[in-house]
């Protein structure tokens, strides 16, 4: 006879022979890893005081980086000089001007994904070894935190351009590495028959997370902030103010409820610089030991590259190729942001009963399909957008929530957080290649709906690498 569990708790039967200690119900865990996770009872609290932080940090993505702060001010004309913001949007000099405010802010987002691509593994690394994933996540948060209060700073005028972009590039690399930990936690909330849909609820939990921040931006611009004076850049300072404050509330419960891992047993603390050379062996070793895993590292680079393209550059093509205001942008974020977080949610599901790589596979078909539909149909209206763009969200979130799942049934136990180190900097060592075919495809054309095409072509690639990634039948749960 098995023993009850009470019914705020997740439990797993387990389904081998294998000896695995049972947790007890106090939440704390030994070396993570799913294959060390059977039996175990993990506490609802847990889970979803986890899935939180993909909520809190959500408004610097989506209200900061996406569809406001970024977009709507600090690459807008009052960073200009006077001179040339006078002249209008039709002259060349101010054409000019703009494209120099990109790419100066393109060239700052470069430089946080160096830094990403170099230190991301070896934090993981270092948080594996001394069992520090949670302490990292929480000092990387908080830095993130204090980068966005400090936008609060950056006032309307171009001497406080570089100011600006700074704070957002080191925002960037903060929430990355953070990331890095947060992903790592996976395996200490899931069991490898729940992994899918744990993931999905921590996206499904952003996605949402972002519709609520931006419903709260536009409620409060329809109403004028209160007659609040909003000259000199207040509006979107107040807001970049308003995200540090969401993000220290709704990260508490991570800080009281999950547990930190425990050191990883064999796995000796060496220096910062000492750490690189036990990461090159460690790739060698994962190169040898578990190829699935390396080659899946690839795939996911460059497909996600493509994933985040959607996003990064959604705004720009609703708003020069399908004619959207402003607010209109705003309002499709957060459709979009709505449809994506309860298709992830939905997803994990299919993840769990089907396996991750079906289901990736599955939305970069989407994907494709409907891009493409987007790309050739340019010319039919914003119905088309507001249709064929909600069903590109479809595809994305799933893609994502699968990605980070089949990476956490992949990974060794114990180098967790090594192996999502890895994950973001293969991620940034391909991301050039969305970018680049945008810029390339809109130039060469002139047209910017030819970008659409440039996105499709990186995830039609990873798509093709994925077909070749052979991870083994994904478990399937009992009915």
């Amino acid at each position: 006879m098995s023993e009850k569990v009470p019914d705020n708790e997740v439990t797993t039967t387990p389904s081998t022979a294998k000896k695995v200690p049972v947790v007890a119900n106090t939440g704390a865990v030994a070396v993570a890893g799913l294959d060390l996770q059977e039996g175990r009872v993990v506490p609802r609290k847990q889970v979803f005081s986890w899935a939180l932080w993909d909520w809190a940090t959500q408004p610097f993505n989506s209200v900061i980086l996406t569809f406001v702060f970024v977009a709507l001010y600090l690459v807008g004309d009052d960073f200009m000089d006077p001179a040339i913001r006078a002249l209008g949007p039709q002259h060349p000099d101010y054409v000019a001007a703009a494209a120099q405010l990109d790419s100066q802010f393109g060239f700052a987002l470069f430089i946080g994904g160096l830094l990403i691509m170099l230190i991301a593994p070896v934090m993981g690394q270092r948080g594996d070894a001394s069992g520090s994933r949670k302490k990292w996540l929480l000092v990387n948060t908080a830095i993130l935190i204090i980068c966005m209060a400090l936008l609060f700073f950056v006032e309307a005028s171009p001497a406080y351009f570089l100011f600006g972009i700074s704070l957002i590039s080191a925002a960037s690399v903060f929430s990355e590495i953070a990331g890095v930990n947060y992903n790592a936690m996976l395996s200490q909330v899931s069991t490898r028959k729940t992994v899918g849909r744990v993931s999905g609820l921590g996206w499904g939990f952003g996605y949402l997370g972002g519709i609520v921040a931006l419903v709260i931006v536009v409620v409060i611009t329809q109403l004028n902030w209160f007659g609040m004076d909003t000259s000199n850049g207040m509006a979107y300072r107040m807001i970049a103010l308003g995200s540090a404050v969401w993000a220290i509330l709704f990260t508490i419960p991570l800080l009281l409820n999950v547990p930190e891992v425990a050191p990883t047993p064999g796995r000796p603390q060496v220096s910062f610089f000492r750490s690189y050379v036990v990461l090159w062996h460690d790739i060698v070793r994962l190169f040898r030991m578990s190829r699935s895993t390396f080659w899946f590292l690839i795939a996911a680079a460059i497909y996600r590259d493509g994933l985040a393209g959607v996003f990064a550059f959604g705004a720009i093509i609703a708003a020069k190729v399908f004619g959207f205001s402003n607010n209109e942008v705003m309002i499709f974020g957060i459709v979009a942001n709505l449809v994506a977080g309860v298709s992830t949610i939905i997803s994990g599901r299919f993840d769990d009963r089907f396996g991750a790589r079906a289901v990736i596979l599955f939305a970069l078909g989407g994907l494709l399909v409907t891009g493409l539909a987007v790309f050739f149909l340019h010319d039919a209206g914003s119905t088309v957008f507001w249709v064929a763009g909600l069903i590109l969200c479809l595809f994305v979130g799933p893609a994502q929530a699968s990605s980070r799942a089949l990476l956490a049934r992949l990974s060794p136990p114990g180098h967790e957080g090594e192996i999502f180190g890895l994950y973001a900097t293969t991620g940034r060592a391909a991301s050039f290649m969305a970018p680049g075919l945008w810029a390339l495809f809109t130039g060469v054309f002139a047209a910017t709906h030819w970008g659409i095409l440039g996105i499709m072509i990186v995830v039609a690639v990873g798509f093709v690498l994925m077909l070749f990634v052979k991870v083994g039948k994904d478990p399937v749960p009992a009915s």
